[in-house]
């Protein structure tokens, strides 16, 4: 049996490229497709060294860093791949790899990460964010967003079996698709964050500086908590607007390497979490390390951390990203941060490690490909014929 992995493309190693990691190591065997392929050395590695098969996007100017001004190119670039001569595809999509050609006699497969964000639920906040809400720019985007939408609807027939990443995404799939998905979480390394009963006494997050991820939302909710020490780890377009906001109590330290960043997540009182994901890695790393979480109450962290209403918490939700929500969640954390234990923790983690994404990865696309019966000679139905005295024969079916 030929396999493919498709992914959306390979710029940078992130979660979703975790999770094309593990499946890749799955089905060594596979054949690696991408809309553009442009890893360093060291990330490839973590493929196992694979390199993509790519698309006429990998040869346009600036392909490496302006990719995503491509964007409305990608849905032509991935009905290119030529997949005809495999009998699994599987996609790794949270943008346009689920939209490839396939065959009635090919499996598709489609663990998703996301549907399109920035076409769906979340079309305003990108323009917002991006300031084309208005003008020329805005229209012309909301044009494109359309397209891709319609696009991403219309492809989404071809997929033979979801999974999503979470509840919260199998919900997004049903909202944009109307089809059923099964949800396996995916993977994270448990085995690289040791635990750590004993803690200090500071705050941890620890994220890409994006807008989505508030984190100068939370550096201005400790700014009003001066008694509080505050490490901030991670870099990005919102850095300058979190350093105007910090105060003495308050630390930022850039980027930093995975040593560091496990140390300091190893020894925090406690993690503190401000964005809407689809799943959300770094509360569940932060759980493997005994650390609990501080985190929003929406998305993929209901799924992964368990609140103070559970018998064995590991964390604390609040409702709204603003800042007066957050403090009032340390002070919560504070006041009964006692009922939550770093066993509590680790053990709640564990549900979530790569050892178990390859189990429960393996068992479904097994069961689907049995359910397909892949590698069988498909079968032509009975033929109606017109015998001589008028009646009706039926020709046994035979192999193709």
């Amino acid at each position: 049996m030929k396999i493919a992995i498709v992914h959306d493309w390979l710029v940078t190693y992130a979660g979703a490229e975790r999770v094309l990691s593990a499946l890749l190591k799955i089905w060594p065997q596979a054949d690696l497709f991408s809309v553009i392929d442009f890893l360093s050395d060291e990330d490839r590695a973590k493929l196992g060294g694979k390199r993509a098969q790519t698309t006429f996007i990998q040869r346009l100017p600036k392909a490496r860093t302006r990719y995503q001004k491509y964007l409305p190119l990608m849905p032509l670039a991935i009905e290119q791949m030529d997949l005809s001569a495999y009998d699994l595809i599987i996609s790794s999509s949270h943008a346009v790899a689920k939209g490839v050609l396939t065959g009635p006699n090919q499996l598709h497969i489609s663990y998703v990460h996301s549907p399109i964000r920035y076409a769906w639920d979340l079309q305003h906040q990108y323009l917002n964010e991006s300031g084309m809400r208005t003008g020329f720019k805005g229209k012309l985007a909301r044009m494109i967003l359309h397209y891709i939408r319609m696009w991403d609807q219309r492809t989404a027939a071809a997929v033979d079996q979801f999974v999503a990443n979470s509840h919260f995404i199998a919900r997004r799939i049903e909202k944009a698709y109307r089809r059923e998905s099964t949800v396996i979480y995916p993977p994270v390394d448990t085995k690289g964050f040791n635990l750590q009963v004993e803690k200090q006494d500071y705050y941890l997050t620890a994220s890409r500086m994006v807008p989505y991820k508030k984190i100068p939302m939370i550096v201005e909710a400790f700014s009003k908590m001066p008694d509080k020490k505050l490490i901030v780890i991670g870099e990005g377009p919102e850095f300058e607007k979190a350093k105007a906001l910090a105060t003495p109590n308050v630390t930022l330290m850039g980027y930093q390497s995975f040593d560091v960043l496990r140390t300091h997540m190893q020894n925090a009182r406690g993690f503190v979490f401000a964005a809407e994901e689809d799943f959300g890695i770094s509360p569940v790393e932060a759980q493997a390390c005994g650390t609990p979480v501080i985190a929003y109450g929406k998305g993929g962290t209901l799924e992964t951390v368990r609140g103070l209403d559970d018998s064995a918490p590991t964390g604390v939700f609040y409702p709204q990203q603003t800042v007066e929500a957050l403090i009032a969640a340390i002070h919560q954390f504070e006041a009964e941060g006692h009922r939550i234990t770093a066993q509590a923790c680790r053990e709640n983690a564990e549900q979530f490690s790569e050892k178990h994404f390859e189990r429960q990865m393996r068992m479904f696309v097994e069961a689907r490909c049995a359910d397909a019966n892949l590698g069988l000679p498909a079968m032509v139905p009975p033929r109606l014929v017109l015998a001589a005295d008028n009646t009706t024969l039926n020709v046994p079916a035979t192999s193709v």
